[in-house]
């Protein structure tokens, strides 16, 4: 899964490409965990996940907890339309 990080003034901009599943989520924990609270602000660009399941619902939601609690604002942008779909199935649009 290719994940891509850049920062811009106090903006970390993050882009994730693929799969967020079972298969890719731990890799993807393990890049993007530790870079929240290095920004005020992260964008999470999820415009070309092409499939999501529950382990990557579950990486969205952690890192938005540990955002919080690291001082970041988390914000997903370009919601691809599996993405959309297992957020409104799951009645989390506002949540995450």
């Amino acid at each position: 899964m290719p994940f891509l990080c850049e920062t811009l003034n106090d903006t970390a901009r993050v882009h994730i490409d693929g799969e967020l599943t079972i298969y890719t989520a731990a890799e993807l924990a393990a890049q993007w965990l530790p870079r929240l609270g290095e920004t005020p602000r992260m964008e999470v660009d999820v415009s070309e996940v092409t499939e999501i399941d529950g382990a990557g619902l579950q990486l969205l939601l952690l890192a938005r907890r540990e955002a919080s609690r690291a001082g970041t604002r988390l914000t997903l942008t370009g919601q691809s339309k599996v993405v959309m779909e297992t957020l409104e199935l799951c009645n989390l649009v506002d949540a995450v």
